[in-house]
């Protein structure tokens, strides 16, 4: 990050429904990244899709440390009658006591997913795989388990790729993709057998797919120019 950021990275995220100073303190475990947000000059009074700014989102969360940081650069809220750092922590966590609203969580959803789907299409796996898990815990769900597993994959996480494929298969037992979700976590770990077994599944929920056939005999393949298989 510091890197994209002396390249003139925006630190603001313009374009983006989520800045990067409301992901940092909405999420938690950012601390030394929100700091480094603002001293490159990211602005604290830009809200998250709920209304929600930065500082209140650290206290929500009871990170005085960042709550801090962000003091002095945030405009007073004003439904926040004690502008203090205890009185937004105090104002914050009895707001956060109250349930979200339905149609507050799905804007949530839709929002982070879109954050998840662009970071991954511009490459950002790890910033992906982080959104998907926000939303994995939301409500855990077969896609967002097998896009999950794409991202460990494309980070060379062959064991965290391989368990989401497993959760992905485990929520869908028929769909195809969770099979070959497996397959791909195989082959980066030169689990070869496994792979082909995954992918002879693939190929009973898929058939006459031809790039499932090529997979099959790549993996057939290796299985025999690997000394580790053991054909039972």
């Amino acid at each position: 990050m510091k890197l994209l950021i002396k390249a003139g990275a925006d630190v603001n995220g313009k374009g983006s429904a989520m800045s990067p100073l409301v992901f940092a303190t909405g999420q938690g475990g950012y601390t030394n990244f929100i700091r480094l947000l603002l001293k490159a000059g990211a602005d604290p009074n830009i809200p998250d899709d709920l209304g929600q700014l930065p500082i209140k989102l650290a206290a929500a969360r009871d990170c005085r440390e960042e709550v801090e940081m962000l003091f002095p650069l945030t405009s007073p809220i004003p439904n926040v009658k004690n502008w203090s750092i205890d009185g937004i922590i105090s104002h914050a966590k009895q707001e956060n006591a109250k349930p979200m609203k339905e149609e507050h969580i799905k804007v949530r959803k839709a929002t982070i997913r879109s954050q998840a789907d662009k970071a991954f299409r511009q490459k950002e796996y790890d910033t992906a795989s982080k959104f998907y898990t926000v939303l994995i815990d939301v409500g855990p769900d077969a896609t967002l388990y097998s896009n999950r597993s794409l991202c460990k994959l494309n980070l060379g996480d062959g064991e965290g790729a391989l368990s989401d494929a497993y959760q992905c298969r485990m929520l869908r037992p028929d769909w195809a993709k969770a099979f070959y979700r497996q397959a791909t976590a195989h082959m980066l770990l030169k689990e070869y057998k496994q792979a082909r077994d995954a992918l002879l599944d693939v190929q009973k929920l898929d058939p006459g797919n031809d790039e499932i056939e090529r997979e099959l005999s790549t993996a057939m393949e290796l299985m025999k120019n690997s000394p580790d298989e053991d054909e039972q």
